[in-house]
């Protein structure tokens, strides 16, 4: 399994993980942040590695190759020199170099192409982690919109329950029985102040018929 492979099967885990704690949705997006850039950290270590493994490659790649120069010269200065066996000798030890170059070729194009495959997933990595943090804000936004919404649909669904508006019916009938109850007081109250009123006028025209009774008779007694 390569390290972006790897890397992947942690990361989704860990997703995973904190979407299943239903964690708050800015922490939550904090701590899968923090995870991507420790990932990331992680790879870069990795491909470090690669690109250095590819540098040696290529170091020894080019120490064969220029062994390979040298005997070539040394045969040809021994030609030159009307020495074939020697010259002989310096090819044979050429073929052996040529050999090691071509190994060596092999296996630093192959290294070469997974380090710039790691790089590229690098680079892919990191625009990824930038993109994340970009949508951080939105995706918070967006979240809290969420729950706003969810919590003005909860109040909404408790007022659509008719038990609420039967309360209120209830309260209203009460009050209006307070209301007519205190009316009939009133009126009750009213008209029994009237009839104390009438009494005392009918007391007081008793009690003026009755003075007046007694004057005529005492006129009458004096001849007056």
């Amino acid at each position: 399994m390569g390290i972006f492979s790897r890397i992947s099967t942690v990361f989704k885990s860990n997703v995973n993980d904190l979407i299943s704690k239903a964690e708050d949705p800015e922490k939550m997006l904090n701590q899968l942040i923090i995870d991507m850039s420790e990932q990331y950290n992680k790879a870069k270590g990795a491909v470090a590695v690669s690109i250095a493994d590819e540098k040696r490659l290529k170091k020894s790649l080019d120490e064969q190759v220029a062994k390979a120069a040298e005997w070539a010269r040394k045969a040809e200065l021994a030609v030159a020199n009307g020495n074939d066996n020697l010259a002989i000798q310096a090819l044979g030890r050429k073929k052996e170099y040529d050999q090691l170059v071509e190994q060596y070729t092999v296996q630093w194009q192959g290294q070469k192409q997974s380090s710039d495959n790691l790089k590229a997933s690098l680079r892919e990595l990191n625009q990824k982690i930038e993109e994340a943090k970009r949508k951080k804000g939105l995706l918070i936004a967006r979240a809290k919109r969420a729950e706003a919404q969810k919590s003005i649909q909860k109040t909404m669904s408790g007022l659509n329950d008719t038990s609420v508006f039967d309360s209120f019916s209830r309260i209203s009938e009460k009050v209006d029985v307070l209301e007519s109850q205190a009316a009939a007081e009133a009126e009750l109250n009213g008209y029994m102040a009237g009839d104390d009123l009438n009494r005392q006028f009918e007391e007081l025209e008793n009690q003026d018929g009755a003075v007046m009774d007694e004057l005529a008779a005492l006129k009458a007694k004096l001849g007056k």
